[in-house]
């Protein structure tokens, strides 16, 4: 027989059917199997509807990154007055300050979601919910070139902030998914997140071969500058909708039923055999089993050779462009091969 809590918390979203056997409730709590899988399904889909504006929070993320390359053909470097390396400087500042932040903004994300405020590390630049740390990205680069950046030092300052504030987006996006979603349900939808990374590639190329062909010169600007400009507002305006769209934890999610809540920390205490964040280990802790987890130290390996591996595409508009072709079509020949690259991973998901 299940002993249910009282009915306040239901209102709340934190009431969980335990049951004396198994610690966690059964699935009459629900209504038998059947209703349970299916309420399950139903919440699942909610969920990955509302999570899948993080995969154009994403691809925004990378063409923000990126654009440097693209504009690049069209008097970034003249304009800038850049000589030597300083335009391959410019690219690689911007991971000095990812890497700074990195460690930090998940920390701070970690101690808000203890009491359930679940905000960024740059909250004391912009003062917004979490849930806006694209928009960060886009005001850097959109204020960046709207004061009239003219020389190396102003673009380095501005790479490097770039850098410092979308430090949080990745490592929040792997948390936020954490907490609706049970380890066998994580890999696709990490998958699915990461193909945001691929596709921004392609789509930033595309864009970039319409703005730079057709923007020069309006309203005395430079092509390059309304690449940013344009880019940026458009990263902002999806930033300002996710804020709605996106969910924050299952036991403060206003839009969930109180037995979608019930169901989605049911979930989680299945999986993990804890329940609330309250319950779960220290920061100190969990820093240490990361630490001593060799696996940690693989995926790290990986992912530092794939971030080297990949490291042309910031000067793939460059490669492009040595094949004679205009501007327009150097820029559109950099998509097909991300295109089928996202086919591929999304296969292998």
């Amino acid at each position: 027989m299940s002993t249910p809590f009282k009915n306040d918390n239901l209102e709340k979203g934190t009431e969980f059917l335990r049951s004396p056997i198994d610690g966690y409730g059964s699935d009459t709590d629900f209504g038998g199997t059947e209703a349970r899988r299916k309420l399950e399904r139903k919440l699942l889909w909610k969920i990955d509807a509302r999570m899948s504006i993080m995969v154009f929070i994403y691809i925004l993320n990378y063409v923000d990154r990126n654009n440097a390359g693209a504009a690049r053909l069209k008097g970034f470097e003249a304009d800038l007055k850049l000589k030597g390396q300083e335009f391959a400087t410019l690219l690689s500042i911007l991971y000095v300050g990812y890497i700074i932040m990195q460690i930090p903004s998940y920390v701070y994300l970690q101690e808000q979601s203890r009491s359930m405020r679940n905000s960024p590390m740059q909250e004391y630049v912009f003062k917004l919910d979490w849930k806006t740390i694209p928009i960060s990205s886009s005001v850097y680069d959109h204020l960046g070139n709207d004061i009239r950046i003219d020389c190396f030092i102003g673009a380095l300052l501005t790479r490097f902030f770039l850098g410092f504030v979308e430090a949080a987006f990745f490592p929040g996006a792997l948390f936020l998914l954490s907490k609706w979603y049970k380890k066998d349900e994580l890999g696709l939808r990490t998958a699915i997140l990461y193909c945001g990374n691929i596709i921004s590639n392609a789509f930033g190329a595309l864009m970039a071969s319409g703005i730079l062909s057709g923007m020069d010169g309006k309203l005395g600007h430079a092509a390059w500058r309304w690449l940013f400009y344009i880019e940026g507002a458009l990263t902002i305006a999806v930033a300002i909708l996710a804020i709605f769209i996106l969910p924050d934890f299952p036991t403060n999610t206003r839009w969930l039923s109180a037995e979608e809540r019930a169901l989605a920390l049911r979930r989680m205490e299945e999986d993990a055999g804890v329940g609330d964040e309250e319950q779960t280990e220290g920061q100190r802790s969990g820093f240490w089993l990361a630490v001593t987890d060799v696996k940690v130290w693989w995926l790290s390996v990986a992912l530092t050779s794939e971030v080297v591996a990949l490291s042309f595409n910031a000067f793939f508009p460059t490669l492009s462009a040595t094949l004679g072709f205009n501007t327009t079509v150097s820029l559109l020949l950099c998509a097909p091969p991300f295109v089928f690259a996202v086919i591929v991973s999304a296969a292998l998901a």
